[in-house]
């Protein structure tokens, strides 16, 4: 294994952050529109979520 020197380090720049972040925001944007979509157009029913979340409407 090698050790990076000063400039090395000063020059290595990462990205997997920002596009794990990007990823996980666009899924819970998704499941929200989901959730949104069943509660204001359905006349009734219920929508489960992992996490024991449950919502129903009558």
């Amino acid at each position: 294994m090698h050790k990076m020197n000063n400039e090395e380090l000063r020059l290595t720049a990462g990205g997997e952050v920002i596009t794990i972040t990007a990823i996980m925001a666009v899924m819970v944007i998704g499941l929200i529109a989901v959730i949104m979509y069943r509660l204001f157009m359905a006349s009734e029913g219920t929508a489960t979520i992992p996490g024991g979340f449950k919502f129903t409407w009558e």
